[in-house]
Formats: structure tokens, C-alpha cells, sequence
């Protein structure tokens, strides 16, 4: 029998049972409203655990760099969205895509790119499209719903040979919104904001099909979705400890860990040692910002139970320390030299992109208490 006592340390650990609830969640919500997903591939990279989003075969994805389009190309994904701000000089990844009869989007603020669009659109002899990102909360890109040149950069883009798909917005800032409140007050603004640049293309005589608006937080507090055509989602796939500090999720709901092993002990400073250090579990210090400060990350035994007051405090390249919550009286832990134990993350992107690949575990626990390993799921990775 296979357990996560096999592999050798540190490995990316996913439980499928959570990852199918996570899903099932999600689906369910989204479904109640009338408004289709589109998966954000950027959290996962991972063909096997879009094929648990999409029990029916390739649905409509959206990725962060032009390596995941051509991954997911490559498994039969046709309906791709390229939701990162295009850099011109990558036109001609987009076209060979689009010639492979994939219908790649890009995202586009600036004049300069829809120039950019249209130009190679007249090039290639075929309509690039595209979708303006709109600014609905001050965190990342984007035009305010009001600026007038986004009926500029629309007219460039569709007189000039491009397509002109629609608008897209992305609510950032619910990221640090700390109740299901102010997460539904974020999605309730994300929607309006995109509806209505989507109505001010449209009174310009311009089309706009599509009104794509996404986060995980507000992709599950969200309660009235009129005028939006879809939703984007990634991080909901494994959730996160950033995702249960904002209450978007429980710490059990989380499928992501990393398995590390005690390494080495420093009782005068109240240290144990691990082999998981940032190059296996990531730098992001994500709930650092939070009521709740988690470290690095919560620990768990091999099992998935959390030990109590444990947190992975410091990381070198390939070292970790674990230590107990500051404030928390009473001793370390037992744990000999060659214990297992999981972390899970604070931010499961960047987590999971220090792997590649996943150890999936379902079901009941082997003789020896550990989780069953019933496969192996790779994930892609690069730009």
C-alpha cells in the first residue's frame, strides 16, 4: 500500500475529497445564480484537477501566462482567456494558438495595445479579440468604468481589425475584506463597475458580449449577477489559510499541504527543524496582515490534524522552522528526528508553484494512519 510516508520529502499534497467539496461548493452557488465559471487555471496548472471542474470534457479556462495556454491547448481546451495585460512582443504566440483553432482572448487598458491588437489582427488576416479590463477597485489595472478612453481603445480596436469581445474586471481588494459582508459589498461593486463600462461601449455603438467579472472571495459571496456573463475563479480549487482568515473558507476546507520531515531539533530556542524551507512552501507571509497572524503556515500530522499552536515561523531556501504561536505557553511538541508532518499554506499559488507535481490522497488511511496516495497529477509551470 501507498501512503505519504513513501514519496521522499518535501512533495506538493492534495486531497481530492476536499478539492471535489471546494469544487462542488462553488458550482453549486454559481449555478443558483444562472452564471457559468470560468476556471482560472493559474492556482492549479493542472489538467487533472480542471478535469474535476469539467466532469464533461475542456470548459472555458482562464490562464495567467501563454505557457498554461499552450499546455491546456495541448489537452483540448479551445476556449482560453489570456487574463494578464498583453505585452505586444507576445502577439505572435497568440496568433499560432489561434491558428491552432484555440479561441485565445487577450486583455488589453491602453490604446497602445489595442493598436497593438489590431495591427496583428490585419497581419494574420484573422480578429484577434480581446476584452478591456476595467478598474473596479484600485487594486491592479485597468480604466474606470467612466473614462472615456475606453471607447476609444474599443473604436481602435474594433475599426481596426481586432474584435472587440467585452470587459473584465477583477475585485482585488475583496482579498482583504474580512467578513462575508464586505466580501458581497466588493461583489455587488465588481459587477457594477463592469456592467457599466459594458453599457458605455454599447451606447458607443460598440459591442461588448462579454462581461467577465472574478475573484474567489466574491465569486462566493456574490447574491445578484445581472448583466455578467461569467465568473472567474482559481484559488477555490485548494483554498488557502488567506482564504480562511477573510472567512471565505475553514481551515479543514483547505487541499493543498506540503509534506516535510523534523530534521533537527533547537530546544534552546524552541525550534524544531523541518526539510520544507520557502523553496518547497514559498516566502508569502499572506496573513501576516490578519487578525490572526499563521506564519508560514499552519502544521498538521501526516494525517491532516492540526497540532495545536504549531507554526512553520521562519524559512530558509530548503529549511523550515516550526515553533509555537507567540504567546502560547507549555513545550514543544514530540516530535522525533524523521516525523512527517504537513503545512499548509498561506497562498496556495504560490505554494503549489514550487512543485511539479501533485500527490493526490482520497479516502481512508492506510494500516500505518497515513492517507491512501491514489495518483499523481502533474502541473505545468514557466511563462
Amino acid at each position: 500500500m501507498t501512503t505519504l510516508t513513501n514519496p521522499s520529502t518535501p512533495f506538493a499534497v492534495v486531497d481530492r475529497d476536499r478539492l471535489d467539496r471546494n469544487i462542488a461548493r462553488l458550482r453549486a452557488h454559481l449555478a443558483a445564480l444562472g452564471v457559468p465559471l470560468r476556471l482560472h487555471v493559474k492556482t492549479s496548472k493542472s489538467i487533472d484537477v480542471s478535469a474535476r471542474v469539467f466532469a464533461d470534457g475542456p470548459g472555458p479556462i482562464t490562464v495567467s501566462t501563454l505557457a498554461e495556454a499552450e499546455h491546456f491547448a495541448d489537452a483540448g481546451y479551445t476556449d482560453i482567456l489570456y487574463a494578464v495585460g498583453l505585452a505586444p512582443d507576445k502577439l505572435d504566440r497568440v496568433v499560432a494558438l489561434r491558428r491552432r483553432g484555440v479561441d485565445l482572448i487577450v486583455l488589453i487598458d491602453a490604446l497602445v495595445q489595442a493598436e497593438a491588437v489590431a495591427a496583428a489582427s490585419r497581419a494574420a488576416g484573422l480578429r484577434i479579440p480581446a476584452l478591456i479590463e476595467i478598474d473596479c477597485d484600485g487594486h491592479r489595472g485597468g480604466l474606470a468604468a467612466t473614462d472615456p478612453r475606453l471607447i476609444d481603445i474599443g473604436r481602435a480596436l474594433h475599426d481596426g481589425g481586432g474584435e472587440l469581445r467585452g470587459v473584465l474586471d477583477h475585485a482585488g481588494e475583496s482579498y482583504f475584506s474580512a467578513t462575508a459582508g464586505e466580501q458581497s459589498r466588493d461583489a455587488d461593486q465588481e459587477r457594477l463597475a463592469v456592467v457599466r463600462a459594458a453599457e458605455a461601449l454599447r451606447a458607443a455603438g460598440l459591442p461588448s458580449p462579454v462581461v467577465s467579472v472574478g475573484s474567489t472571495p466574491t465569486a462566493h459571496t456574490g447574491t445578484a449577477l445581472a448583466g455578467v456573463t461569467e465568473v472567474r475563479a482559481g484559488n477555490f480549487v485548494f483554498f488557502d489559510l488567506v482564504m480562511a482568515g477573510i472567512g471565505v473558507c475553514a481551515v479543514e476546507d483547505i487541499a493543498l499541504s506540503v509534506a516535510v520531515t523534523v530534521i533537527g531539533h533547537r530546544p534552546d530556542k524552541g525550534w524544531i527543524l523541518t526539510d520544507g524551507g520557502w523553496m518547497a512552501t514559498s516566502r508569502d507571509r499572506g496573513t501576516a496582515a490578519q487578525p490572526v497572524d499563521q506564519g508560514y503556515g499552519l502544521v498538521t500530522d501526516l494525517a491532516g490534524r492540526l497540532i495545536p499552536d504549531l507554526l512553520m515561523t521562519a524559512a530558509s531556501q530548503e529549511h523550515g522552522t516550526l515553533a509555537l504561536r507567540p504567546g502560547t505557553a507549555g513545550p514543544l511538541p514530540d516530535l522525533p528526528i524523521g516525523t512527517r508532518l504537513r503545512i499548509l499554506p498561506n497562498h496556495a499559488c504560490a505554494t503549489a508553484a514550487q512543485h511539479d507535481r501533485y500527490a493526490v490522497v482520497a479516502g481512508p488511511a492506510g494500516d500505518d494512519g497515513a492517507p491512501r496516495l491514489v495518483g499523481a497529477w502533474p502541473r505545468h509551470n514557466g511563462w
